[in-house]
């Protein structure tokens, strides 16, 4: 069987203030109303022999995962949680324990979880033609066609051709500067190195034995002491910082003897940069992309995402402008690869911005800062039908709620009331709370909080549904 496995760490930092770490951009609906994760789950459909996905994600995103499954009517596999990143080789060799400890033949189809493919058929057939080598003992990487000088890429050089669509790799080439790049170019037989891999796992965990052994024996360590919680794989933290940090390609693929490259024109972007979204998006007769409420006067090669307002430009072009409830960037085109240094520099100044939206997305739901001030915070709450926020109290603040519209059923000092719309609830300060949906649409309400101080670590869990401290 092939077992596909999702790789859905990154922080996506040069697509901010879209992307951020609490909300990177393989859970953002960026090309299409589906978010890019679900995207590559979808693009799956139709692969002879695929089992279920096996995901490998952050442990702060673990609900924004199994919701963003649920949304599409997809189970996968495992969703086993990395306490701490450790880059894609480590992450990977979990997977293939996993996937072996149900198929010994198991094939693993290596996906990051945030790129994009315009031609599905293309990218079947590729997967094809790797299961053919990866049956002849090879471990393949996907290349994609070069069609320009690009540096912000590895690169693979092929080498003896292995029937009519695979070839041997000669070389992998770390990200050149520009006049290799061109080089490569103009010379052929150079693909960008996708960061997609077919692998059949217990080759590759051989390989990686050989290659990296303190990566093979910690991974193979923490795997054996993993456990269940909920729908989650659980790791241990101690042992698998045990693992070097480290990439499949430098730990494996620059080593190993039995590397195999396809080549692919599949209409792939790894989407790392607003000028790779901008090439790659529909665009009007002036080069123009618009996402929300855009008007554009006498512009041109724009790309423009309006969150909520309206936003217009007058007589420039090249631009990229992005407004998000709480930010708002505008730079060349050109400058694009450059945002993840305004990320790193309102990181340094201890802004919020870089790590959460406005909107922060919770197991239970989600809320969404309206105004603040003064002693004083306005939000508006979502709960999920069927969910129900932690037990908990405030040291600091008192809550006031209103519903705007579903049931709430509000347990206060272990009293249930229930509220429909229009009507509201106070919470004193030092009382213990919790909201539950008991209804089959999405419960809303305006909750107002007072007090001297507002930030989310005033929260005492009592009791929680989730797992959560």
């Amino acid at each position: 069987m092939l077992h596909p496995i999702l790789l859905c760490g990154g922080s996506g930092t040069r697509l901010w203030p879209l992307s951020r770490q609490a909300l990177p951009k393989q859970f953002l609906p960026l090309i299409s109303d589906k978010s890019l994760l679900q995207e590559t789950i979808l693009r799956l459909n139709g692969i002879p022999e695929t089992a279920a996905p096996i995901v490998v994600c952050n442990d702060e995103h673990r609900f924004l995962v199994a919701d963003q499954f649920l949304e599409i009517g997809v189970t996968p596999e495992a969703l086993i949680l990395e306490p701490v990143g450790r880059n894609t080789a480590p992450a990977i060799a979990l997977a293939a324990f996993c996937a072996l400890q149900k198929d010994a033949d198991a094939d693993l189809l290596v996906l990051p979880s945030d790129h994009i493919i315009q031609n599905v058929q293309a990218f079947h057939e590729s997967v094809a033609v790797a299961r053919k080598l990866a049956a002849q003992g090879f471990l393949t990487p996907f290349g994609m066609a070069a069609t320009r000088p690009e540096t912000g890429y590895g690169y693979i050089e092929q080498g003896e051709a292995l029937g009519e669509h695979g070839f041997r790799v000669k070389r992998f080439v770390e990200k050149p500067n520009s006049e290799c790049a061109q080089a490569f170019l103009d010379r052929g037989g150079f693909h960008w190195n996708s960061g997609m891999f077919l692998l059949k796992a217990s080759q590759f965990l051989e390989e990686l034995k050989l290659h990296a052994p303190a990566v093979y024996e910690a991974t193979e360590a923490t795997w054996q002491s993993a456990t269940k919680d909920l729908d989650f794989t659980r790791i241990s933290e101690e042992l698998f910082t045990r693992s070097p940090s480290i990439s499949l390609d430098y730990a494996v693929m620059e080593k190993t003897a039995h590397a195999a490259v396809v080549p692919a024109e599949l209409g792939w972007s790894d989407v790392g940069a607003y000028d790779s979204l901008w090439e790659i998006s529909p665009k009007d007769e002036n080069g123009n992309v618009a996402r929300g409420q855009v008007t554009f006067q006498n512009a041109q090669n724009c790309y423009v995402y309006g969150e909520k307002q309206m936003v217009a430009l007058l007589g420039v072009e090249d631009l990229v402008v992005v407004t998000t409830a709480d930010a708002v960037l505008v730079t060349k085109k050109e400058c694009a690869q450059d945002v993840k240094n305004v990320v790193a520099q309102l990181k340094s100044e201890g802004r919020t911005e870089p790590e959460i939206h406005t909107k922060v997305f919770r197991p239970w739901g989600s809320y969404e800062g309206i105004d603040r001030g003064d002693r004083f915070q306005v939000k508006q709450l979502v709960v999920k039908p069927g969910s129900m926020t932690s037990m908990q109290i405030h040291y600091h603040r008192s809550e006031h709620w209103v519903v705007v519209s579903g049931i709430a059923e509000v347990t206060l000092e272990g009293e249930k009331h229930l509220r429909s719309e229009d009507e509201s609830i106070y919470v004193p300060l030092g009382k213990a709370h919790r909201i539950h949906n008991p209804g089959r649409i999405p419960l809303r309400l305006i909750e107002v909080q007072s007090g001297p101080y507002l930030e989310e670590d005033d929260i005492v869990r009592i009791d929680d549904n989730y797992g959560r401290g």
